[in-house]
């Protein structure tokens, strides 16, 4: 298994393409994955209808580079997705496709674009299992010659970190996504995002982290200057690196945690290319996440001490009912012409934040919160 990891200096997203070149030239290259007339599947990171300045999905600048450099190597680039849910049909993706630059992107190069949501899924069995002994996956992932993750650098409210392994999210129905959150518990969470990951067996990883996003992620953050671009063969090594490099403990991403206990990564990857200590940085850690740094026993008793909770903001809220759609425990409720989340059946799985197009789903810190994200 080949867990080596490259690192590379990319400044900015005008030489994001020789940055790429050299990362993946260090791990072995593509030509050792793709054949002519490989069928190649990039999956870019789209979780919503956002511009590239926002730094929420991958920068089109990077899967531009990556449908030339597949279509040098002479296979045949194909770039998919399946956003997240803002409106009761499928056009949401093919919108954040649009603005995101992403279209643009595969336009100029020819590649063809699927929106998972409407070429369909196929259920599957899932091989060891630790939440769901059977998934729909997209069946453009089922068909692809090569997987190619394009990762976006980004912390996330429930998983602390977003990633490679994680970017695989988008390839099951938006049922499953939901059963996924309505676990609650965020390493049981993990796991269900591994077992996704089981399936697709993606090949290669290529982390966009020229700009990423630190706080309150993977949509309601702040971009944050890094000035990388990374590489891996897989994609559970490249979050091993990925989240240490922005401060985070490797070990408490829940998702890393799932992947190395299903024997994915390795926990000390080899690094080529620029040193992990030169571009360290430390991201602003996400105000939802930090429960998980606090033991299970503790957890238990501080809970209702202990609290980040959501709430909609009335004067941005626009009545459009995206966060009602996507709250698998039907916890937004209308009254009086007005939305509100019920705290007794809420989950805080954040999809409502995550997705909300407006940015009217706020947190609240209680004061114990406040008083632990001060130190």
């Amino acid at each position: 298994m080949n867990t080596r990891v490259s690192i590379l200096h990319c400044s900015d997203y005008s030489d994001v393409k020789n940055a790429i070149k050299e990362a993946l030239d260090l791990i072995g290259g593509l030509e050792n994955l793709i054949f002519p007339g490989s069928r190649v599947l990039l999956k870019p990171n789209v979780l919503a209808i956002r511009p590239p300045e926002d730094a929420v999905t991958t920068h089109p600048a990077v899967v531009s580079a990556m449908c030339e450099l597949v279509s040098e190597a002479g296979g045949i680039p194909l770039i998919g997705d399946g956003a997240g849910v803002t409106r009761p049909d499928s056009t949401t993706t093919a919108e954040a496709f649009r603005v995101s630059g992403i279209e643009a992107a595969a336009s100029s190069f020819g590649a063809e674009l699927i929106n998972f949501e409407t070429l369909g899924f196929v259920e599957v069995d899932v091989p060891g299992a630790r939440q769901f002994s059977r998934l729909y996956i997209s069946k453009a992932v089922l068909e692809a010659d090569v997987i190619i993750s394009l990762p976006k650098l980004k912390t996330h409210e429930l998983t602390l970190y977003t990633g490679a392994v994680k970017n695989f999210f988008g390839t099951v129905p938006r049922k499953i996504r939901k059963q996924a959150h309505f676990l609650e518990d965020r390493e049981l969470f993990g796991e269900a995002v591994v077992d996704i990951y089981s399936i697709v067996k993606p090949q290669l990883a290529v982390m966009d982290g020229v700009v990423g996003m630190e706080g309150d992620g993977p949509a309601g953050g702040t971009p944050a200057y890094v000035g990388v671009v990374m590489a891996s063969y897989d994609c559970a090594a490249l979050d091993m690196v990925a989240s240490e490099l922005i401060g985070f403990d490797p070990m408490q991403v829940p998702t890393n945690k799932a992947a190395l206990e299903r024997g994915f990564g390795a926990r000390h990857p080899e690094l080529l290319g620029t040193p992990l200590e030169e571009v360290k940085v430390s991201f602003k850690k996400p105000t939802g996440g930090i429960t998980t740094l606090i033991p299970p026993f503790l957890r238990k008793t501080l809970r209702r001490y202990f609290t980040v909770k959501p709430f909609i903001n009335t004067s941005k809220c626009t009545l459009c009912k995206a966060c009602i759609l996507n709250c698998s425990a039907n916890a937004i409720e209308e009254v009086r012409d007005a939305l509100r989340i019920n705290d007794e059946k809420c989950i805080q799985c954040y999809c409502c934040r995550e997705l909300c197009p407006n940015d009217a789903v706020e947190i609240k810190k209680s004061l114990l919160v406040k008083i632990v994200n001060r130190g």
